[in-house]
């Protein structure tokens, strides 16, 4: 059995990684990222939104370090916070953690990111798949949900992200 190599989180805050990977336990975890679906997806999601921030008193930031625990960091595709936060790495809950997914993608992994953004406090999960065209929602008071509707919202403020212009 191969050994792990544990770092700090100050260590792994001190690196540059390209992509940028998800830091859990000690951990330096590999995102799947670099595709050109996936890549597409998460543009047209930071073009529609962020065309609305003033608005919706939001701001929208792709591949953002978000501090989901004392041990754990994570990098949602698309985050959404209210209002502009002053800190670099986010240790309060964005509003909206979105996560894009890729062929190689396992539901096991991404579970694990929703559960750690919902513990964190982020109010709204989606889940967007491309190779399907499926979306998927998850809130602290309801589980992962497939959207039916066509349409991914939120309330307070109301934020909409209609799946035939993304997907």
């Amino acid at each position: 059995m191969a050994s792990r190599t544990l770092i700090s989180a100050e260590e792994y805050l001190r690196t540059s990684y390209r992509p940028d990977c998800d830091y859990v336990d000690g951990e330096v975890l590999e995102r799947n990222v670099g595709e050109k679906t996936h890549g597409t997806v998460q543009k047209k999601i930071v073009l529609y939104l962020a065309p609305r921030e003033t608005e919706l008193g939001i701001c929208v930031f792709p591949t953002q370090r978000v501090g989901v625990s004392q041990t754990r960091i994570r990098i949602p595709d698309v985050c959404v916070t209210l209002g502009e936060p002053a800190e670099q790495i986010f240790t309060k809950p964005p509003f909206i953690c979105i996560e894009v997914l890729s062929p190689e993608d396992r539901w096991a992994r991404i579970q694990q990111r929703i559960d750690d953004y919902l513990a964190m406090g982020v109010p709204y999960v989606w889940v967007l798949d491309r190779s399907t065209e499926t979306a998927y929602t998850a809130t602290p008071s309801e589980r992962m949900q497939q959207v039916t509707t066509g349409v991914l919202k939120t309330l307070n403020p109301s934020v909409e992200l209609p799946l035939r212009e993304i997907l």
